[in-house]
């Protein structure tokens, strides 16, 4: 279990992304140009359904508004995790409407086991 200290140092998204790199977590979740969202190095195209939220993290620049993104860490149905990172805002990595309406559309079922 992490201690208070290091949980409050957990406040970058290179930091969060080099512990789930610890844990074995290193591949995206990318949606393409043809708007079908795919895990990286996998032909399979998911649906919203069959991916699972368990961990979203939000990070504000102190000074750009530019360097606000999410990172949300994800399950598939055959139990693979891996993860999205967006930038947020105007700037986001995916334009249009179509890459929201996909996230919103994922369950979201928290776990305790990524708060660090």
């Amino acid at each position: 279990m992490e201690n208070q200290e290091n949980i409050d140092r957990m406040t970058t998204l290179s930091q969060v992304m080099q512990k789930l790199q610890q844990r074995g977590i290193h591949r995206e979740f990318r949606m393409n140009e043809e708007c079908e969202m795919k895990f990286e190095n996998s032909e399979k195209n998911y649906q919203p359904s069959e991916l699972t939220i368990l961990k979203t993290y939000r990070f504000e620049g102190d000074s750009n508004p530019d360097d606000n993104a999410v990172l949300y860490v994800l399950k598939d149905t055959a139990g693979n995790i891996g993860m999205i990172i967006d930038s947020y805002g105007a700037d986001s990595n995916y334009p249009g409407e179509d890459f929201d309406k996909f996230l919103r559309d994922i369950p979201v079922e928290e776990s305790e086991e990524y708060n660090f």
